[in-house]
């Protein structure tokens, strides 16, 4: 016999002890990864006035920093590098093995070898021009000359001891140039965390403050994904499998649950969702003007992120896991 109205439905979420026995668990620190700012100098912290709460980090300073991640139990950091000199048409500093990227990891590998630490491999931040990779004479990318600095990026960062390399350029093959330059290199065991769908998204105001990595002419729009055409943005993914990626990423992802949920429900590689910049900023501004409680609505997010599939959450809510989310989740 029906029970009209199905008094279950109160029953199970009468208590928090029940909404929490009946409920899909919150995702612990260790599923969670960092993403950085690196400078160069000596004890330098610059607060990014865009994100409150995140900085740009010489390495010493993020050292000292990284030592309350690690005790939080934050699974692993994002390493992105903050140029001021260096820069040129081809990027070429990127794969410098005294870099400044380099010698992030092997400081923070020595301070601490059981953090996952993963490199950021593009050329945005290394370029005069702001763009991921080499621009042919008509000012267009060159997507296999650009590769090619690719892999020497990937495998400089890796033989400095990064767990894994996370390629954002977003050009044609790379995970499958790539994984072939690592094995060539013998870095078989080095993971490949593929910016798989990375759309051409206005929420990355606050990054590229923080990384000064905005195009000096034009947009990325012929090289990243078109969030108007969700069919193209899958099979971006779906070339990335075939092309040997380890991790899946969506990015940004508040904006693009579907496109996570039907990639959870076709494949089984672990999907991380890059928690960007703009969606940050986004809650922290709606929290300042009285429009909501920070803690509840980052709790909020992140669990919408979890029950689309995802298994890793790149958030830069990652440094403040205990204060967010660890004094008692609702």
């Amino acid at each position: 016999m029906s029970v009209f109205p199905d008094v279950r439905l109160r029953r199970l979420r009468r208590t928090n002890s029940l909404r929490n026995m009946t409920g899909q668990p919150f995702p612990g620190p260790e599923k969670f990864v960092w993403p950085v700012f690196i400078i160069e100098g000596k004890k330098q912290k610059n607060p990014i006035k865009a994100m409150p709460g995140q900085y740009q980090y010489s390495i010493d300073s993020l050292i000292r920093t990284v030592e309350s991640l690690v005790k939080s139990g934050v699974g692993g950091i994002l390493l992105f590098g903050v140029l001021d000199n260096c820069k040129n048409k081809t990027g070429q500093y990127a794969f410098d093995d005294e870099g400044l990227i380099q010698q992030a990891v092997r400081d923070l590998k020595v301070n601490f070898p059981d953090l996952l630490i993963f490199t950021d491999v593009c050329l945005c931040a290394y370029t005069d021009h702001g763009h991921c990779g080499v621009l042919n004479q008509r000012g267009d990318i060159d997507n296999d000359q650009t590769l090619e600095i690719l892999d020497k990026v990937a495998i400089s960062h890796a033989n400095a001891g990064a767990d894994g390399v996370a390629p954002s350029a977003m050009m044609d093959g790379q995970v499958l140039s790539i994984r072939n330059a690592l094995d060539n290199e013998g870095f078989s065991d080095t993971i490949i965390l593929s910016y798989s769908t990375k759309f051409a998204s206005s929420l990355y105001g606050p990054f590229r403050e923080a990384a000064q990595s905005k195009p000096g002419l034009g947009d990325r729009q012929s090289y990243q994904a078109s969030y108007k055409d969700g069919n193209q943005a899958l099979r971006e993914s779906y070339a990335d499998i075939d092309e040997g990626a380890d991790i899946l990423m969506v990015k940004p992802s508040l904006f693009y649950l579907d496109i996570i949920s039907k990639l959870r429900e076709t494949c089984s590689l672990p999907i991380a969702a890059y928690n960007v910049s703009g969606e940050y900023s986004m809650l922290i501004a709606s929290s300042q003007n009285g429009w909501g409680e920070l803690n509840l609505m980052v709790q909020e997010s992140i669990m919408a992120l979890s029950r689309a599939g995802t298994d890793i959450f790149i958030s830069y809510w990652a440094n403040q896991y205990t204060e967010i989310f660890g004094a008692g989740i609702s």
